[in-house]
């Protein structure tokens, strides 16, 4: 994404996420920090190319509102989605998943944790080269 299309966006990119649970570099930017009251957490998040987070899990379930770029999202078991502007992904509780940016375009998605009560995020083993690669083309 170029200089003027970053300016261009929604919400900041806010701070470099956690090499612990991601591959490559990705942004983080809380909207919404989780409360009793609404038991909800919702983040922006950006990935530049390659990037992607580790397979994991949400107690509460996810869904990912995708704003901009080419992204990929992959259940355990199943083969990887490509992910477009507009698509939206919602995520049951407890599925092992992952998503990131594609090979060469940067991807943006809203990351909506509902039910948070019951966890938030449980991180699981790195997304080895072979399966990000392993989308069908």
């Amino acid at each position: 994404m170029n200089t003027s299309e970053k300016q261009n966006t929604i919400f900041p990119q806010g701070e470099k996420a956690s090499p612990d649970y991601f591959t490559g570099l990705v942004m983080f930017k809380s909207l919404v920090p989780n409360d009793a009251t609404l038991n909800c957490q919702v983040g922006n998040v950006v990935f530049e190319p390659g990037g992607r987070n580790n397979w994991h899990t949400h107690s509460g379930g996810q869904i990912l509102l995708v704003t901009d770029g080419i992204g990929y999202y992959q259940e355990k078991g199943n083969p990887i989605q490509v992910l477009h502007k507009g698509d939206v992904v919602v995520i049951a509780p407890n599925i092992v998943h992952w998503h990131g940016a594609s090979h060469d375009s940067e991807f943006t998605h809203i990351a909506i944790n509902p039910n948070t009560q019951n966890g938030i995020v449980n991180w699981l083993e790195r997304v080895t080269d072979e399966e990000y690669n392993s989308i069908q083309k």
